[in-house]
């Protein structure tokens, strides 16, 4: 049986012996989590209150969009799949939205929340906002880009997650 100890003598979480920088470090990626998880909040009740959105067809409604961008999307089959039943695609897409946002707003699995926002938004990139000329008035392709340093870090501070590692880290005897 091998043990293993630290050999290091400071401490690294300790915020006494760290810079002001260094300590509004680990806040860097907070404002971005919650302008995506309430703005994913919010896109899914949008999209849940919307009479008109959750419907085969009609003006606003999840077919005729789907319809529309069909032929213009990267991935038509993608398309075709959802055109297959596009309300139940609707809910799917709002109640992921919500779930994602919440997991993201509460910090709750992070970094599987962001996962599924950067999923979400590839998804509604390659087809919703694929024909958008130039390439960067698609708002999806920038909110991809937005979820990935979150799918990297997940939530650091003010997060169930972080409260569960403190108590897991306490558990342990302070170690990580």
């Amino acid at each position: 049986m091998t043990h293993s100890f630290r050999t290091d003598t400071h401490a690294p979480y300790d915020d006494e012996e760290r810079s002001w920088r260094d300590r509004i470090g680990k806040y860097a990626l907070l404002p971005l989590r919650l302008f995506l998880g309430v703005t994913f909040i919010y896109a899914g009740l949008d999209k849940l209150t919307d009479s008109a959105f959750m419907k085969d067809s009609g003006s606003g409604s999840i077919g005729d969009m789907m319809r529309s961008v069909r032929d213009s999307s990267a991935i038509p089959a993608l398309v075709d799949l959802s055109l297959k039943n596009p309300v139940n695609f609707g809910y799917a897409i709002a109640f992921g939205e919500l779930a994602v946002g919440i997991g993201t707003l509460l910090g709750i699995l992070a970094r599987l929340a962001a996962l599924g926002g950067a999923l979400i938004s590839l998804s509604l990139w390659l087809t919703v906002s694929w024909a958008s000329d130039p390439y960067y008035y698609g708002n999806d392709l920038a909110y991809l880009m937005a979820w990935l340093p979150l799918v990297l870090a997940g939530a650091s501070v003010f997060s169930v997650d972080a409260a569960l590692r403190v108590r897991r880290r306490q558990r342990a005897g302070g170690y990580r």
